[in-house]
């Protein structure tokens, strides 16, 4: 069975839309940079240390840990912390290209006998291109409080997407999980059990 280490119904959205087979088990671990620490550090650190969290509660299972962050200017945006610093994110961000990193990582067994193989740890990078915003525009969109639990306060695939003309890279990494990367990553560890056929 492969677990989902994580809570977020965009990730849960995404894998299922590929077909893949899972169950969710969100675990709870600081989401705090360590001194120096760059940002694609960051987000695999993150994914790993979900992901072991959850195998120490469910072990003999496949898991995947993930994490994402909104990097501008070299400044790590996370999720905002109350609409006042989801303001201060869009202002950020608005009229300029940033870059959209998501870290994920697979623990579990590597075949039937049960052996375990370490935690296998990646990241992918989306750029992405935001229009200029208006203060009303900022103010009226944090008041829908769509922004409040998204990394650098938007969500490419609501509201925020009237304002993003243009990606370059995986588009399913902003949303949440870059898709074909854990694919490849799951294939690579022969867990093809997860798969549903069309």
């Amino acid at each position: 069975m492969l677990v989902l280490a994580s809570a977020s119904p965009r990730r849960q959205e995404l894998l299922r839309n590929a077909g893949i087979d899972f169950i969710s088990h969100p675990v709870s671990i600081p989401e705090v940079p360590q001194p120096g620490e760059k940002p694609h550090a960051l987000a695999e650190r993150l994914a790993r240390e979900k992901a072991l969290a959850a195998a120490e509660q469910l072990p003999g299972n496949f898991i995947l840990g993930a994490d994402t962050v909104v990097v501008v200017d070299g400044q790590i945006l996370g999720k905002p912390q109350d609409e006042a610093d989801a303001g201060r994110m869009l202002r950020l961000l608005a009229g300029r290209s940033h870059q959209v990193i998501t870290g994920v990582c697979l623990v579990g067994l590597e075949n039937q006998k049960g052996d375990v193989f370490p935690p296998d740890v990646r990241s992918q990078t989306t750029l992405v291109t935001l229009d200029a915003l208006t203060e009303a525009e900022i103010r009226s969109y944090v008041s829908t409080g769509e922004p409040m639990d998204k990394a650098g306060a938007y969500a490419i695939q609501g509201m925020a997407s009237r304002w993003i003309p243009r990606i370059e890279g995986d588009y399913f990494n902003v949303v949440g999980l870059p898709v074909s990367l854990v694919w490849r990553m799951l294939r690579e560890h022969a867990y093809e059990r997860s798969v549903q056929e069309p």
